[in-house]
């Protein structure tokens, strides 16, 4: 009788455990541009302010106020030198995407962008599918007068009650044919964690 009253008992906390356990979480939707305070990590707050300072400094350079047509720029994507994993193919897209919005930078393909573009100028011009007047001329790309690139570093400092880390992002603007840095800014981030 006492077996049966422990099994019944398992039994009914192992259903519980379980229904627990599959239940669905709450979803909402949240605003997209309000801060992000969840831990010390970099975060969606961290890359919206990044590409909007970079974006809007690289508009004001002499480079692009100076020049009678939008520079063709190539961009590489930003180094990470955190401890911490960042995506930053998602800084770089952010900051070329605001940069080509603007309409004062026109972007040419990237190296990791490049082997899809021969490849598509290869099926137009050598599978014998399209009419020669409909399919892309091989030899007709255009070159980028510069390249973006940058990297991402932090310091990190913690003590058994807080957390500090500080993030420096640095971009510059190079001149392809010179190597002459013609442009470059950084920002800085700072952000406290308190228990």
């Amino acid at each position: 009788m006492l077996n049966l009253k422990r099994i019944a008992i398992v039994g009914a906390a192992s259903i519980l455990l379980i229904t627990a356990g599959c239940s669905t979480p709450s979803v909402k939707y949240g605003d997209s541009k309000g801060v992000e305070t969840v831990n010390t990590d970099f975060g969606s707050t961290d890359l919206q302010t990044i590409a909007e300072a970079m974006t809007r400094s690289l508009l004001e350079s002499r480079v692009v106020l100076e020049s009678r047509e939008p520079p063709r720029v190539t961009v590489y994507d930003v180094r990470n030198k955190t401890s911490e994993y960042i995506d930053t193919s998602a800084i770089t897209a952010k900051i070329r995407s605001q940069l080509t919005r603007s309409g004062r930078v026109r972007f040419t393909v990237s190296t990791a962008e490049m082997q899809n573009q021969v490849d598509e100028l290869k099926r137009q011009t050598q599978s014998g599918l399209y009419s020669t007047q409909a399919q892309a001329k091989m030899g007709n790309m255009n070159g980028a007068k510069y390249r973006v690139e940058g990297f991402i570093g932090s310091i990190v400092k913690q003590t058994k009650d807080v957390k500090d880390v500080f993030y420096n992002f640095h971009l510059s603007l190079i001149n392809i044919e010179t190597g002459d840095i013609e442009w470059e800014d950084e920002k800085e981030i700072r952000k406290t964690a308190t228990r």
